[in-house]
């Protein structure tokens, strides 16, 4: 026997209450869809960081052939009374960055930009040690005379780029580029294999290509480096 009441209350258990959004179900479009939003996303973040990996990796595996002349500045000077006193003031053995009054002065009799970088403290000489990406820098002050002597060294641009590629002397903040840069290439990475999948049914080249890619340089390791 038909229940009016029955029928009026299943349907309002049914039906779908205003204002509720509807269920999505995980769809391949959807995947698809998100998969390729990532991967451009990361492509972008990585597409600077990539070329300049990818182009410095081809100058340091030919860093013999590429021919460079790096500049070399030495020189000689004298502290003041008041630059000399603040070297006397400091310890005759451990390491710790020179004062800044001292910095200051050496960078006016130098020309240099003296760094906060660590200093080698000793009785009878200071030695500061100022590595960069594509040269170096280093100043040495004897106790006594206070003497300053100093020699920079700068190998060019293509040494300041390969110095980046290996982080040499970088810093912390270049560093932390290359997270990024490495995090934003593995998003890339696995996107980009995910969509291979998803694809690969279509294109039946994916997956003998994609194994060729891992056994070339597997088989040239193997055979060929030793």
């Amino acid at each position: 026997m038909h229940d009016p009441a029955r029928s009026q209350r299943s349907s309002a258990v049914a039906a779908p209450q205003p204002g509720a959004r509807p269920r999505r179900k995980l769809t391949r479009g959807f995947w698809l869809r998100h998969l390729h939003t990532w991967h451009w996303i990361s492509s972008a973040v990585a597409l600077v960081g990539l070329l300049l990996f990818v182009l410095t990796g081809f100058t340091l595996n030919h860093a013999a052939d590429i021919g460079a002349n790096p500049s070399v500045v030495e020189g000689a000077a004298e502290l003041d009374a008041e630059a000399l006193a603040l070297v006397a003031s400091l310890p005759e053995t451990g390491t710790r960055p020179l004062p800044s009054a001292l910095r200051k002065a050496l960078s006016g009799r130098t020309d240099l930009a003296v760094t906060d970088a660590p200093a080698e403290l000793g009785a009878d000489e200071i030695y500061l040690a100022m590595p960069r990406p594509g040269g170096d820098t280093w100043i040495a002050i004897d106790r006594t005379s206070g003497v300053v002597e100093w020699e920079a060294t700068d190998r060019g641009w293509i040494a300041y780029f390969n110095d980046l590629h290996k982080g040499r002397d970088t810093g912390a903040v270049w560093r932390l580029f290359i997270d990024v840069f490495v995090f934003a290439s593995l998003v890339f990475i696995g996107t980009g294999f995910v969509l291979l999948w998803l694809h690969g049914k279509n294109r039946p080249s994916t997956w003998p290509l994609t194994g060729l890619g891992l056994l070339v340089p597997l088989l040239l390791a193997l055979f060929f480096v030793h």
